[in-house]
């Protein structure tokens, strides 16, 4: 077979199809399934993998005698270890992607999924209206437990399909079908080599798929239960895609540990719940003055700034993208370094939104900040505080690791806490005029949660004034010379 990728005029027209057939101890059934394969199918077909994954049986030597039976353009590997449910899938999608084909479709050795119905799974992708397509058992309503599906898996599968929608914003009928097609090309976006090895790989795959924003088609299927073994653990299952879907959805809103997801494009502005919001309270209540907006991003916090009617100055390391109009002037400089000679010092309010946590030496900006303002003027701050309960957690737990944003943003490289921030004002000759605290970002949860969300805030608001130290998630301050 040729290793070359067809392109892509010709995968459009004639598309480079393969089988991955996972077998394990599948010798009784294996050639049973390969012979229910179509005729018209396996004459389209470019190649059929069978990857027997070490069985204790005969699978290999089964499949074996049915390719020397046959003319199908038939592969047959043994791998020496088992490599596990996902580990055998990992295989035989990096074998699918080396020899350049278009689909692939992964069919279970033991006869559970029909190969009969396999076109259909196979069209959406055909067609080009899906990078992936799953055979769904519960599409037609109660057709799974007549196929003879016990009907403690079946509710279980209900439930945790409902369960997964729910946290994911998907529409599956199905999470737990191991009858799927992918689009080859969407699978090699996919970071396949960091999932598991095990029967939550398929899971996985569908957080993967909806991460990279691909279409996921669904068609019925049939269900057969036979004699076959099941050599899955139902409750150590439910556990491995419970905290599959859970840690996805904590990824998404940037925490739960590691960094997963692509680079945000934007600056999280938090101007209705978050700090952000009370700064703009503060200067909203101030003379109109000029305002140096240190570390001001794309602009958007200094745009309600301009609406107040302030003459606002912008200065960052690079001027990003929608600047240009929500700044009156913009000035760029490495906050890191000392501020140019350039930057006036005439400013009657400084604002260091979410920065000094950002920068090698916040003292030093912190005081190049006051000799740029007004004898008069202050300075705004906002840091995130690190003894909050989030953080403190994930410590006491032994998984310390940076997120995408919040207390353990990966950009952060200094930490604070109330008192080690305030000792730090204190040796810059600052003090303290007002102080501030907002609570964790319960909003995060999303429209769907909105309800727990109203509800987490309130009781987060409470245990804020029985211990502030514990449960402030940002503190905030205005300033002025001691």
């Amino acid at each position: 077979m040729s290793s070359q990728p067809s392109t892509s005029a010709e995968a459009a027209v004639h598309p480079r199809i393969g089988i991955l057939v996972v077998a394990y101890n599948a010798s009784a059934t294996v050639a049973k399934t390969l012979g229910r394969l179509p005729d018209s199918f396996v004459e389209t077909l470019d190649h059929i993998l069978v990857c027997d994954d070490a069985s204790n049986d005969d699978t290999y030597e089964v499949a074996v005698d049915f390719r020397s039976r046959t003319q199908w353009p038939l592969t047959v590997v043994r791998h020496e270890t088992n490599l596990g449910y996902g580990g055998n899938q990992k295989a035989g999608y990096r074998w699918a992607i080396e020899h350049g084909l278009d689909i692939v479709v992964l069919l279970h050795g033991d006869g559970q999924y029909a190969p009969e119905v396999i076109e259909d799974i196979v069209a959406p992708l055909v067609s080009g209206d899906a990078d992936a397509s799953f055979g769904s058992r519960m599409m037609e309503p109660r057709q799974a437990l007549k196929g003879g599906m016990p009907l403690y898996k079946y509710v279980g599968n209900k439930i945790l399909t409902q369960f997964q929608n729910q946290l994911t914003g998907l529409e599956l009928s199905e999470w737990h079908s191991g009858y799927r097609a992918y689009r080859v090309d969407a699978l090699a976006e996919l970071p396949l080599d960091t999932y598991s090895d095990g029967f939550d790989f398929d899971t996985e795959i569908i957080l993967g798929l909806a991460s990279a924003k691909k279409r996921i088609a669904e068609c019925p299927i049939p269900t057969y239960y036979g004699d076959e073994i099941c050599y899955v653990d139902g409750v150590k299952y439910a556990k491995d895609v419970t905290t599959d879907v859970v840690r996805h959805w904590a990824h998404q809103r940037g925490f739960g540990g590691g960094v997963t997801e692509a680079e945000p494009d934007h600056y999280a502005l938090k101007t209705v719940h978050g700090s952000h919001g009370v700064l703009l309270n503060w200067l909203d209540a101030k003379p109109r003055g000029r305002v140096l907006d240190a570390g001001c991003f794309d602009g958007r916090f200094a745009a309600h700034v301009v609406a107040m009617g302030h003459h606002v100055v912008g200065i960052d390391k690079t001027k990003h993208d929608g600047l240009a109009g929500r700044v009156h002037e913009f000035l760029e400089a490495d906050l890191n370094q000392p501020l140019p000679s350039s930057v006036p010092r005439d400013f009657d309010y400084v604002v260091a939104g979410d920065i000094l946590e950002h920068v090698l030496e916040p003292h030093e900006l912190l005081t190049d900040l006051r000799d740029h303002m007004t004898e008069d003027g202050e300075i705004l701050v906002s840091v995130p505080n690190f003894n909050h309960w989030y953080p403190r957690g994930r410590i006491t737990l032994g998984r310390f690791d940076y997120d995408q944003r919040g207390p353990l943003d990966r950009g952060h490289v200094r930490f604070f806490t109330r008192k080690s921030v305030e000792r730090m004002f204190d040796a810059c000759g600052m003090r303290i005029i007002d102080r501030a605290a907002v609570g964790t970002p319960f909003h995060a949860l999303g429209a769907s949660h909105e309800r727990a969300a109203a509800t987490a805030t309130s009781v987060d608001h409470n245990m804020m004034r029985l211990w502030p130290q514990l449960f402030t998630y940002q503190w905030l301050y205005r300033l002025e010379r001691a």
